[in-house]
């Protein structure tokens, strides 16, 4: 006797066995995603507008936050503040444009 286990000789994967579980998977899938049980994943779209979204903020706040640091420090009121907002404002724009004109691999 070579094997202790009871059972059957393998005799290879049934197509339709396959084919069965594959569409039972998917169906759990899509009553998980209708159910509110499982997140779909962002698509591409909304992954660029936050990025963009990040971008605008970042730029804002940076240059605010620097320009009246720099403004407290060194007594000139609101004109370095002014200028470093302008400058996060510019670099702003210049990321989204970088963002939105390179290609991407695979396209």
């Amino acid at each position: 006797m070579a094997a202790d286990a009871p059972g059957q000789d393998p005799a290879g994967e049934d197509a339709r066995i396959a084919s069965l579980q594959e569409r039972i998977a998917q169906a759990e899938h899509a009553e998980q995603v209708r159910q509110g049980t499982q997140v779909q994943q962002a698509d591409d779209g909304s992954r660029l507008g936050n990025r963009v979204l990040a971008e605008l903020i970042g730029g804002l706040a940076g240059g605010a936050v620097v320009g009246g640091t720099l403004d407290y420090f060194l007594r000139t009121s609101p004109w370095l503040l002014l200028a470093f907002l302008g400058l996060g404002i510019v670099a702003a724009f210049r990321n989204i444009i970088r963002l939105t004109t390179t290609k991407r691999p695979g396209e």
